[in-house]
């Protein structure tokens, strides 16, 4: 969903608040909690009113890092859910005057603790994407409505794939994606199976951890930008590291589950008269007796 008007302005009807600095950040044996205002605090005057996120960094498994963002908590869960394997892997926490930093196996993500706000997330010493000053934003529409969006950096020739079945081009570049299932037909940018989750030629994949819709903007809302946002007071997103994009797809299947290997009747033949109206049955009822006789 686009709530920008060109690169400066915001559309009309909605108004945007962006994490600005860091406001406090609170340590744990697992996980990092950030508190983000949207404006600078100099003085207890200014926290009287505005907009405070809470963004919590944590890991479920060696490689990935969770990023979850919350501006009113105690919604109802949405149902059904992602079943996901979520484990505690030893992370490494370091704090210094001007960041902080969590690292899981060989990812890591720093968060600057001056303003601007500023994310950044690493494989190795590798930069992979990031979350700058107005990327990730809780945002309110005139009607009530509230989304929370984020927006993560896309590099120079970094081309975006995945999104579940998609009949669009392969790149996802330049397209506007919604995740939600629907009988569209094969011609059309709406698919049967949507999946939130897509991989970068950059070697990192991100999943958005909700059953809901997805919008997404791929470098189409802002061409440096992957954006996504979801109609709700939290979002929850992870990013998924690997040596390789197998290992990134690796990683993601540990976290979400492995599909079951399909019976060996699905790797024959398939036919279908979905868009056959006039046949010989004869013909093919012999081609059937035929092909069954030769085991396949």
């Amino acid at each position: 969903m686009k709530f920008s008007n060109g690169q400066w302005l915001v559309r009309e009807g909605f108004t945007v608040h962006c994490p600005r600095e860091v406001r406090g950040i609170q340590e744990e044996s697992d996980r990092l909690t950030v508190y983000a205002p949207d404006r600078h605090v100099s003085h207890r005057g200014h926290t009287l009113g505005g907009v405070l996120l809470t963004i919590t960094f944590s890991s479920p498994m060696p490689d990935v890092i969770r990023v979850q963002a919350v501006h009113h908590r105690g919604a109802v869960k949405a149902v059904p859910e992602y079943a996901l394997d979520i484990g505690n892997p030893p992370v490494t926490i370091k704090h210094s005057e001007s960041a902080a930093a969590l690292t899981s196996g060989s990812l890591s993500v720093r968060i600057a603790t001056r303003e601007p706000w500023d994310v950044s997330f690493f494989y190795g010493s590798r930069r992979l994407t990031g979350s700058g000053n107005g990327d990730m934003a809780w945002v309110k529409g005139a009607d009530g409505r509230a989304w929370m969006r984020e927006q993560l950096e896309l590099g120079a020739g970094e081309c975006v794939y995945g999104l579940g079945e998609r009949f669009t081009n392969f790149v996802k570049n330049g397209q506007s994606v919604d995740v939600w299932n629907r009988d569209g037909g094969t011609s059309s940018e709406q698919a049967y199976k949507n999946v939130p989750f897509y991989v970068t030629n950059r070697g990192y994949g991100v999943f958005v951890n909700t059953p809901g819709l997805v919008s997404y903007e791929i470098a189409s809302e802002n061409v440096t930008r992957a954006a996504f946002s979801v109609e709700a007071e939290s979002l929850d997103y992870f990013i998924i590291g690997g040596e390789t994009l197998k290992n990134v797809l690796m990683n993601y299947t540990a976290l979400t589950g492995k599909p079951a290997l399909p019976p060996a009747w699905s790797f024959g033949l398939w036919l279908s008269t979905s868009f056959t109206t006039d046949y010989d049955e004869g013909t093919v009822n012999g081609f059937l007796d035929g092909m069954a006789a030769r085991d396949i």
